[in-house]
């Protein structure tokens, strides 16, 4: 990406500024139910709305990798990098394991 360009995610990086905020007061939330000794459950209840929070985030990240980034390198015959790329990132992930050599075919 040329430093002209810019990223796919800038039209929603305010919102994503203020998810990570949320996130950020979820994270010291559950550190105060630590501190506190709260009860295990109610904190595995945190981590779960911690967790769905990323994943929401990452969801719009990549909604716009894939509509910005990878969109403009396949318009230009360059799509196979990104598209190696974002699987990559995806099996990642979800915990499986990235595969080698590049796509299947």
């Amino acid at each position: 990406m040329s430093p002209t360009e810019r990223h796919s995610y800038a039209k929603d990086k305010a919102q994503l500024v203020r998810r990570l905020s949320r996130m950020e007061g979820q994270v010291r939330g559950i550190a105060r139910m630590i501190e506190r000794e709260e009860y295990c459950v109610d904190i595995l209840q945190q981590t779960a709305a911690l967790r769905a929070a990323v994943d929401a985030l990452s969801i719009i990240v990549l909604e716009d990798h894939v509509g910005g980034c990878v969109r403009t390198a396949a318009e230009h015959g360059n799509a196979d990098q990104y598209v190696d790329e974002v699987i990559d990132v995806v099996r990642r992930t979800l915990g499986r394991p990235v595969r080698g050599g590049g796509r299947a075919s």
